[in-house]
Formats: structure tokens, sequence, C-alpha cells
């Protein structure tokens, strides 16, 4: 079987972080040339069959307050900036139409959508009116977490605190979708994630995790959450990130970091963790594309078909799948899925076509939220005590 031109969207690229290291200067880093150090180029965009790519504009957890407010702002001009400096490459996408039209005039070598997520809660600095301005600005999904809990929303690789979301992160959920950003699901903890979908008004996404049945990791998605995603409209896009695909990454890495407990590195020092990592007498196993279809299929048997989708996480990873080694790849997984009998409606709605169809219907229940709600004026300290719910 040949396969069609795919168009594929994906959740999730950190390209805008890699670019930090050089000042965002797309001079130093020119993308219209074949760049090595990066998972992500222009060719290999191209190669790769992309339509539409959410640029993750992510700042570490660690940053917090107005700094964190401060360096999510930057990522965002980084990606005007790139948008600017290759017109017949890129171009802003704001809306479900937009995406959608970009994604019909790939083949023909249309303009890549670009669209912006926030990664982390912490990017709003506890303040609705700053989630307003992020929105304004082109973000049309937030993280809810990264690797940390917030002050009102439980990490699912932190200690939990907040039994998933707190009264003000009630009303951050109601807010995005009564501006029509879709609520992402990745990184938080099973209670939040229940919590988001007790609570939503309209579709949400995970941008880029995958199934914990197949590798029990705490960045996957549990089955009881998957299989609520139908009756909510989400989608789930399947990351290839080695130690979330992959068990035996997985298990190697975990003994990687009980080794480094032992030997007194701070498991929360990441680069003396990379160092030791890169030390460890025992090497890695690798991760496949065959690991990622075997998320990718059970996804689909537990959500189904319209629930999927990919996010890759391609430039915020060390290392990756063999087969699905930068944004080239796309065709090698879905060639994949092709021989394992996935039709060509599946292949296309894994695609672009299951998340376009979330976001349009996330913008159309905001329509209607609006009309009956306006901005919430609602403050942390007044909802919650503590920092957590009553």
């Amino acid at each position: 079987m040949t396969l069609p031109f795919l168009s594929v969207v994906d959740g999730h690229n950190d390209l805008p972080w890699a670019m930090r290291k050089v000042d965002y200067d797309f001079g130093a880093r020119d993308i219209s040339q074949h760049q090595p150090d990066l998972h992500t180029d222009i060719e290999r965009l191209r190669a790769g069959q992309v339509g539409g790519q959410f640029w993750s504009v992510y700042v570490p957890s660690s940053l917090d307050g107005d700094s964190a407010v401060t360096a999510t702002l930057e990522q965002i001009d980084a990606v005007y900036s790139m948008i600017e400096r290759y017109p017949d490459q890129f171009e802003l996408v704001t809306s479900a139409a937009g995406l959608a039209d970009a994604v019909a005039k790939a083949g023909d070598g249309g303009p890549i959508g670009s669209l912006m997520g926030a990664e982390g809660g912490h990017s709003i600095n506890n303040s609705l009116g700053t989630l307003r301005d992020l929105y304004r600005l082109g973000v049309r999904y937030m993280t809810l977490t990264h690797n940390d809990n917030t002050a009102w929303a439980d990490s699912a690789t932190d200690d939990p605190v907040h039994d998933g979301l707190t009264v003000f992160g009630t009303e951050v959920v109601r807010e995005m979708n009564r501006l029509g950003m879709l609520v992402d699901l990745s990184h938080v903890a099973p209670a939040t994630m229940h919590a988001a979908l007790d609570v939503t008004e309209a579709p949400l996404i995970f941008s880029h995790s995958s199934a914990r049945a197949v590798c029990d990791h705490p960045r996957d998605v549990p089955d009881d959450v998957l299989e609520r995603l139908p009756d909510n409209g989400g989608v789930c896009m399947i990351t290839f990130v080695p130690d979330f695909v992959s068990p035996k990454v997985r298990e190697w890495s975990q003994q990687v970091r009980e080794a480094a407990e032992r030997a007194g590195v701070d498991p929360g020092d990441w680069p003396a963790v990379k160092e030791f990592r890169s030390s460890y007498d025992v090497p890695a196993p690798r991760a496949t594309v065959d690991d990622v279809v075997a998320h990718a299929e059970h996804a689909r048997e537990v959500a189904g078909i319209d629930h999927i989708g990919v996010g890759g996480d391609f430039d915020g990873v060390g290392s990756l799948p063999d087969g699905l080694g930068d944004v080239a790849a796309y065709p090698n997984l879905f060639t994949a899925l092709s021989e394992r009998g996935w039709s060509e409606e599946d292949l296309l709605k894994m695609a672009h076509g299951n998340v376009i169809r979330a976001f349009a219907a996330a913008e159309q229940r905001a329509v209607e939220l609006r009309s009956t709600r306006g901005p919430s004026l609602a403050k942390i300290t007044d909802l919650d005590r503590a920092g957590s719910a009553d």
C-alpha cells in the first residue's frame, strides 16, 4: 500500500527551548539548513510531511512567579521570530479552521501551520489575566503542570498535595474552556486527569503522552482515563520518548536512578544525573518504532480510533527510538501502522483529523460559554486556602 500524504499535526516540539541556547538567534542556527544538533529543521519537517506543529513555549518549573511569565513570553517571541524569518515555510495558526487550511495546503508546499502550547501552569503565575494574555498572543493549549506541582494542580512526577485540582485549578480549566484554549493533561497526575475530565466543558488533549498499560511510567495515561476520552471528545497524542514507550528503557532508567542515588547524586540535579547516566556501566537498551506502535494500538483499542494523535517531543529529549530519530521520521510510524492493517482513514485521523476535530469542538464550546459568562476574576487567594481545596 502506498501511503497518502498524511499532513501530520504534531502536538509537541521543543525547538523554541533548544533555540534558547543561542539566544533565539535563527541566524546563528539557521533551520533552513540541516541542523545535525537538532531533531528539527525545515527540510526534515517537509520530509516528515508535517502540516501543523504545536511549538512548545516551555519554561522549566524551576522558574516561578514573574520569572516564569517572562521566560514564557520570550519563548512566544521566538516562535514569532521564526515565522517572520521563514514566511514561506511557517504561518501562525490560532484556529481550527486555520489549522485545517494549513494541513490541506501542506502537500503542495504551503507553509506549516504553527501553533503554540504553554508547557506548565506555572507559566501564568496563578493569574487568570495572564492566562488570557497568553491566549491573546496565540497560545492554544496549556499543560496544567510540568514536572512539579503548581499551587493548584498535581503533577505526575511530584508528591501529590491537591488530590488533583484545587478550587482555583478548577477555575483555570473553566476559563480555558471559555477562551477556547485546549486543556493539556500531559505531565499531570491521574487524579488531576480525572478532576479535569470531571469539570471540563470541552474536549481536552494529551499533547505528548503514551499508554501506561504498555509502559508503566507516570507520564503515561492509565486505561481508566483513556476510557473517558470518547465521552469527552479528547485526544491522546502518542509520544516517542524512550522512557515512556519502552518497558526495557524504563527499567534501565530506574536502575540508573537508584544507582545514582546510592552514589549521592541528587535526582533533582538533571545535569548531574545526565552525567551519571552517560558513565553508567550498563548500556541503555534501545526503543524502536514497534514500541510506539504498541502504544498507538493499545490507545486505539481502549479509547478508539477517533481519540489518538501524535506528539513526538522532538528537541525535548536526549534520545529517540530507532526509526524515529527526527521530524523526518513520521512516515516510518505510519508505514508500520499501515502494515498492521490500519486503513487510510485511520491513519489520517491519527495524523491530523482527530486533533483538528477536538480543537474545533473546543472553539465552538467557547463561543457558547462566552455568551453566558464573562472573564473570570477569581484569585487563588480567594478560592484556595494553603494551596488546596477545602
